[in-house]
């Protein structure tokens, strides 16, 4: 059987990984605003790299780093 180098997330361990509840994942796709997702079927999932990126990409050293 092949197993995948990164499995998929569902929302829930995207959520509990975050610190987020899952309403807020939700929320953050309604408005685009969180890590990439994939629609397969019903259910979403997430890629781990894609949600590393996205934390990347929130990084800040300061209070006053432009967002």
């Amino acid at each position: 059987m092949i197993q995948p180098e990164n499995p998929l997330l569902d929302a829930p361990a995207t959520s509990q990984w975050l610190g987020l509840s899952i309403s807020k994942l939700a929320k953050m796709r309604l408005d685009g605003t969180g890590p990439k997702y994939a629609k397969l079927g019903v259910r979403v999932v997430y890629r781990p790299d894609d949600v590393n990126d996205w934390l990347d990409a929130h990084i800040r050293q300061s209070t006053s780093d432009v967002q």
